[in-house]
C-alpha cells in the first residue's frame, strides 16, 4: 500500500506539469508572433521624404519638344540628368532649381583636343505662346577643353555667367535649352548691345557672326514656376495649389 501510494503521490508531479509545459509553449510563440509583427511594421514603416520620393515621376518629354535632344546630359543636384524631361513635381525640385549652382553639362563624344562653346537659352520668355523676349540668354561659354566637356566640367570663359531657370508665374512651362558648338581656333563675344540685356537675344545673329552652324550636341528640359505647381510646399507644410487640376504636358 505504501509503495502504491507513493506510486501515485509521485506520479502528480508529472501529471501537473503538463499544462505548465503547454502554457510555456504558448507565452513562447506569442512572444515570436509579437516579434515578427514589430519587425514587420518597423519593415514596412515610410518616412514622409521616402512617400515623397515614391511620388517623385521623371516625365519624357513629348516628342515634338524631343527631337533637339542629341547627346547632351544635364546633371543637377538630387535630380541627376535631367535631359529631355520634365522637372518632377515633387520635393519641392521646381524651388529647388531656381537656386541651385550650375548644371554639369556632360558631352561623352566631344574631341578631347578640340574646343567648345555652351549655350543655354529660354526660347519661351516670357510664355511659350507669348515669346516676344526670345531667346533668354541664362548661360554662355566659350573655351571649354574636349575633355573636360567629356567630364561635365564646364572650365571656359564665361561671357553670360549662369542665371538659373525662373519662370514667370502663370506662364506655363518653360523649355530650357543647352547647345554645344564645335568653337575651334575663332575668338568669340558679345557685341555692347548684347551685353545690356539677356532678353531678345539675337542668337541666330550670334551663330551667323562667327560661323556656327549646327550644333555638336543639344537637349533641353522643362519646367514651370514652383508656385504654380499642385504639390509644391508653401511653409507651414501646406499646398500652394489645394484644389486639383489637369496635368500638365
Amino acid at each position: 500500500m505504501g509503495s502504491r501510494s507513493s506510486t501515485v503521490q509521485g506520479a502528480r508531479p508529472s501529471q501537473t506539469s503538463a499544462p505548465g509545459k503547454t502554457t510555456k509553449v504558448c507565452v513562447g510563440w506569442t512572444m515570436r508572433l509579437a516579434t515578427a509583427a514589430l519587425i514587420l511594421s518597423l519593415t514596412m514603416m515610410v518616412t514622409p521624404d521616402e512617400e515623397e520620393n515614391d511620388r517623385c515621376v521623371y516625365e519624357a518629354l513629348p516628342d515634338t519638344d524631343a527631337v533637339i535632344c542629341k547627346g547632351l546630359e544635364v546633371f543637377y543636384p538630387e535630380l541627376g540628368n535631367i535631359g529631355c524631361m520634365f522637372v518632377p513635381d515633387c520635393s519641392n525640385y521646381r524651388l529647388k532649381i531656381t537656386y541651385w549652382p550650375a548644371p554639369a553639362v556632360k558631352f561623352p563624344r566631344a574631341l578631347e583636343d578640340a574646343t567648345y562653346i555652351l549655350v543655354m537659352v529660354d526660347p519661351d520668355a516670357p510664355s511659350r505662346s507669348n515669346p516676344q523676349a526670345q531667346f533668354w540668354r541664362h548661360w554662355l561659354v566659350t573655351d571649354i577643353k574636349g575633355i573636360d566637356l567629356k567630364k561635365g566640367k564646364i572650365l571656359g570663359r564665361e561671357l553670360s555667367a549662369y542665371q538659373p531657370p525662373k519662370p514667370p508665374s502663370q506662364t506655363g512651362f518653360h523649355r530650357y535649352q543647352f547647345f554645344v558648338y564645335l568653337q575651334g581656333e575663332k575668338s568669340i563675344s558679345l557685341l555692347p548691345e548684347e551685353n545690356r540685356t539677356r532678353a531678345s537675344w539675337k542668337m541666330d545673329r550670334f551663330l551667323n557672326r562667327y560661323d556656327l552652324n549646327e550644333p555638336e550636341a543639344s537637349t533641353q528640359f522643362m519646367t514651370e514656376n514652383y508656385q504654380d505647381s499642385p504639390n509644391f510646399q508653401a511653409p507651414g507644410g501646406k499646398s500652394s495649389e489645394p484644389k486639383e487640376r489637369p496635368k500638365q504636358k
